[in-house]
């Protein structure tokens, strides 16, 4: 493949800084660039996008400048950063449970207003698989329905984590017998469409989708994937706190287009882990990242973590 456009430090303008990739008969296979997911949700000609897959920031706190500055520093804030074990530095984690009130009203705001931003983008029957948490999930799946999606269900991905577990804090010997929460095994992914015209084969012929891309002619997409943590080969390539593994990326991303055909977007594609998936899939792709940072990561390792051997 070879990659044409501009670097982060080559350009100016936000939304004008970005790349694309195409393929040895010049077919773009997908396109990043730098700038503010909801605004170019709000830019974007109607019915231009297949699908949407993607793990957007919750809470924002933990994605506001201040917070990264102490995430890179490694002194946490919002994000838990746990101690070493056996010698493995193990990533950071977002610290739900710290959010109050208003924090979760801001969460309900921007979630309302990415759905209302997606909705005229995705094509009749396309579908938006959308990451979340036990803790969150209900906030994020009411703002797509009132918006006017259809909910489909919940991808379970099914992985141990160090989320929850722990004893009260500074008083874990008094209370040796107790965890605050329960220790997490499981990630839930919403899973949405925008409604179909008509029948879905009619949604099929005339937009290519409606459905869900079976695994094989014998075996269809499940809502239940086994997956292991984000390994260390690919956290060397994309140190993103957030980063997604490829082996289940794929598998998710392989059942957003029925036809293998169209668009996928990522409009909050931090270290590119969904666009990665579409290239090594074929499949075409758009992503979006605001954090310099964390486009300049995504810029760099797409193309190697779509080399990946899963």
């Amino acid at each position: 493949m070879k990659t044409v456009g501009l670097s982060a430090a080559d350009a100016g303008a936000e939304n004008r800084v970005g790349a694309s990739v195409s393929d040895p008969e010049g077919l773009t296979r997908y396109e990043i660039r730098l700038g503010d997911g909801l605004a170019w949700l709000a830019a974007r000609a109607a019915n231009s996008v297949h699908a949407i897959v993607t793990d957007p920031p919750y809470g924002l706190k933990e994605y506001t400048e201040a917070e990264k500055r102490k995430l890179r520093r490694g002194r946490g804030g919002v994000w838990r950063i746990p101690p070493t074990l056996d010698g493995c530095r193990r990533s950071p984690l977002p610290r739900f449970t710290v959010l109050n009130a208003e924090d979760r009203g801001a969460l309900i705001g921007f979630f309302e207003a990415f759905a209302r931003a997606a909705l005229p983008v995705v094509v009749p029957g396309g579908h938006v698989f959308i990451a979340t948490n036990p803790l969150l999930s209900h906030l994020v799946y009411g703002a797509l329905v009132e918006a006017g999606f259809e909910k489909r269900g919940e991808i379970i991905r099914l992985v141990q984590t160090l989320r929850g577990g722990d004893r009260p804090k500074n008083a874990h010997l008094e209370f040796v017998g107790v965890s605050v929460m329960p220790r997490s095994g499981w990630e839930p992914w919403g899973l949405f469409r925008k409604p179909c015209e008509g029948r879905v084969q009619d949604n099929l012929r005339k937009w290519k989708t409606g459905g869900l891309r079976r695994i094989s002619s014998t075996e269809p997409f499940g809502d239940v994937i086994r997956s292991a943590p984000t390994g260390a080969a690919e956290r060397r390539l994309a140190p993103h706190p957030s980063l997604k593994p490829q082996a289940f990326m794929r598998r998710i991303v392989h059942a957003a287009l029925p036809l293998g055909e169209g668009i996928v977007l990522d409009p909050f594609m931090g270290a590119g882990s969904t666009i990665a998936a579409c290239a090594a899939l074929g499949y075409r792709a758009i992503g979006i990242e605001l954090d310099p940072a964390y486009f300049a990561m995504a810029h760099g390792a797409i193309d190697a973590l779509a080399h990946l051997r899963t």
